[in-house]
């Protein structure tokens, strides 16, 4: 094995407002590393208060990588995001670095660190989906993957477009569940290690309405105004990160700055509670207590150093 080989790489895992961001920078410190962003809308330039992405002056003088180099009518599939971070994790580990991968889309830690075969895509087929998807609606597609795929279906919300065209159109050219495709939980990353930041539902609610809070006040309306000038509504990916669409049906009146506030805090409950569930199916997770004294100490160990 080869000296970058041994070295390992470590993703801290969990909900959101959970204290992942903190343990990640502690570790980084403790393992000679730096920091690899999973979350797949810090990606985006200009989403920063809303995303709740760690400004410059709070990093500790640790660098971190794939943050902001998108523009917000750019896409980065599933894909593209995993060979760039495995890219970034073997020039890392390379120069002799740690790298400790964090961020909020489990999706997007599950496709670096294990196996995941992406299937292609056929643009045919996936504008006739898309045309369905404009004429009937949704709901229309929706019940076409109950009946394809019942297990998919279940998982993808009956509103979540985008999801059911590209589940229909895997399930079309593959001939299989869409869920085949999913990762498997075997690393392809030798040396993986993943903590978890393991926090009670009353604290974790409380935490989130305090960061939403934050994030308004600290100027999260003007955000989105300057975003929406630059494109932001008619951008296919960034328009759907929590909190934005509810700013926007503000600043066009629709809601009222307390409603907007609410709607964003119940979208991140929701959001941490579909985070913890997947990551909870993975055995592979050491869970660690959120504010445990010890925290630090015992995630270095399961990582055994």
């Amino acid at each position: 094995m080869s000296a970058a080989i041994s070295l390992p790489v470590v993703a801290v895992v969990g909900a959101t407002a959970a204290g992942k961001t903190g343990l990640s920078l502690d570790l980084a410190q403790g393992l000679g590393g730096e920091v690899v962003n999973t979350d797949a809308m810090q990606v985006y330039r200009g989403m920063d208060i809303g995303t709740a992405k760690l400004p410059y002056d709070e990093r500790r003088g640790i660098p971190h990588h794939l943050l902001d180099f998108l523009d917000i009518d750019q896409v980065a599939t599933v894909a593209d995001f995993q060979r760039l971070a495995r890219d970034t994790i073997d020039d890392l580990r390379a120069g002799g670095v740690v790298p400790v991968l964090v961020g909020g889309s489990a999706l997007y830690t599950r496709s670096i660190l294990d196996r995941f075969e992406f299937p292609g895509t056929d643009p045919a087929v996936r504008r006739e989906l898309e045309g369905v998807l404009e004429a009937e609606g949704s709901g229309a597609l929706h019940k076409q993957l109950q009946e394809l795929d019942p297990r998919a279906a279940q998982g993808i919300g009956p509103a979540n477009g985008r999801r059911i065209v590209r589940a229909l159109e895997v399930i079309r050219l593959t001939g299989k569940p869409y869920g085949s495709g999913l990762p498997r939980l075997t690393y392809e990353v030798e040396g993986a290690h993943q903590i978890g930041v393991d926090i009670d539902r009353p604290t974790l609610d409380a935490r989130i309405a305090h960061r939403v809070d934050q994030m308004f006040e600290a100027g999260f309306v003007d955000e989105v105004a300057a975003l929406c000038e630059r494109g932001l509504r008619d951008a296919v990916t960034a328009s759907r990160a929590i909190g934005y669409p509810d700013v926007i049906r503000h600043l066009d009146g629709e809601l009222s700055l307390e409603q907007a506030k609410e709607a964003t805090k119940a979208a991140t409950r929701r959001f941490a509670r579909r985070q913890d569930g997947w990551f909870r199916k993975d055995p592979r997770v050491t869970w660690l207590t959120w504010n445990d004294p010890e925290l630090v100490e015992k995630a270095l160990a399961a990582i055994g150093r």
